[in-house]
């Protein structure tokens, strides 16, 4: 195992197209991160400037602490899981799993231990004289992934592993790949444009955007506390409502005034907002509920109107879709009662708590006032 330092990384193509702005991250030994984003915000390039597929324009890499930059893949000791399974069709799972070994002349007693034992651990015992056609996606990806794992690598790389799979297929490998990471304690470095991957799996998710890193931290803080708009809105699902609005201030208090709304705000991390400061208001669909007709008004509670206009039935939960002026937002609300079980046309008071409002600059996109 190894920590892996990525120090000023820069790639360019063609001398003029940078797909990767000046980067700097340190993953610790052991450390499972995910690097999450668009297409085309260049996570699927580092993760092949680490793995040695790509060459760096400039900058340092290290792994361990060895600087890799001219290292050949080979020569590396990581191994790198793709998209697609490419396991050779006319082979054993057997056999694709001690491929590698026995390109590297290890002794077949050894092989067949190895072989088996990372066979138990994927489940993959019973499998192991079929081949790659009589077996489901799952199985597949579990035995590219044994095939990876028996070289008992330095770093793993994952490269959009379960974008080929059904949900439910999904599911049941990313908890494989955790109760896997957790055994082998192997660093990791995983894609995805998957944010429900990157919160499930990760020690720490590194937002990307346009080739830099937007955010980095935890799943829980990515979530709770978004630095940026870009963030917020990526991160969540349903994802973050946003509004256009404006500070007011009257009498010495701070007012959003918001889609025809005026909510005065009673934090102190409101206070030093200044009078016709522009911002984007932001508040995630299951921070809304249902009001009791008293509630709004009450310290620190906001209330809004609303007539719904769709209803989408998620099981325990309903998503509430409505109109705020021009904007179109959303309202998670228990699918039975509670307003979860309004029909499209009717009208629907709800309330929010100031303490989950998020405040943004309208122009720069970062957070003005964070959540506590």
């Amino acid at each position: 195992m190894a920590s892996i330092a990525c120090r000023q990384l820069h790639k360019t193509y063609d001398q003029k197209t940078a797909v990767l702005q000046p980067f700097d991250l340190e993953i610790d030994d052991g450390e499972f991160i995910v690097l999450l984003g668009p297409s085309g915000c260049g996570k699927s390039t580092l993760l092949r400037m680490v793995a040695g597929l790509e060459d760096i324009s400039s900058g340092e890499l290290l792994i361990g602490q060895n600087v890799v930059n001219d290292l050949p893949a080979r020569e590396r000791n990581v191994a790198m899981v793709f998209q697609n399974y490419a396991l050779y069709p006319h082979m054993t799972v057997y056999d694709n799993i001690a491929f590698g070994l026995r390109r590297l002349k290890v002794p077949a007693v050894e092989i067949d231990r190895r072989v088996r034992e990372v066979a138990a651990i994927l489940s993959l015992d019973a499998l192991l004289e079929r081949k790659p056609r009589a077996m489901s996606g799952g199985q597949q990806q579990r035995t590219a992934i044994a095939r990876a794992m028996i070289k008992t690598p330095q770093v793993f790389l994952f490269d959009e592993p379960l974008s080929n799979l059904d949900a439910k297929l999904r599911a049941q490998l990313r908890a494989d790949i955790k109760r896997l990471h957790r055994r082998l304690r192997t660093t990791t470095l995983y894609v995805t444009y998957d944010q429900l991957e990157a919160m499930t799996l990760a020690d720490r998710v590194v937002l990307m955007k346009g080739g830099h890193i937007e955010q980095i931290g935890t799943p829980a803080e990515l979530y709770n506390h978004p630095r940026t708009l870009f963030a917020a809105g990526f991160i969540g699902t349903p994802a973050m409502n946003f509004i256009d609005g404006v500070i007011e201030k009257v009498d010495g208090q701070t007012v959003l005034a918001c889609a025809g709304y005026r909510w005065p705000l009673a934090s102190s991390r409101f206070a030093s907002l200044a009078a016709g400061h522009k911002v984007v208001f932001g508040l995630r669909p299951n921070h809304l509920r249902a009001a009791a007709a008293d509630t709004p008004g009450a310290a620190g509670v906001h209330g809004l109107r609303c007539v719904v206009d769709l209803v989408e039935l998620l099981g325990a939960e309903a998503l509430i879709s409505f109109q705020c002026g021009q904007v179109n937002l959303s309202a998670l609300l228990p699918a039975h009662g509670a307003g979860g079980d309004a029909q499209p046309g009717q009208a629907l008071a709800l309330a929010f708590d100031e303490a989950h409002m998020h405040l943004f600059d309208a122009d720069s996109g970062l957070v003005l006032a964070a959540v506590e």
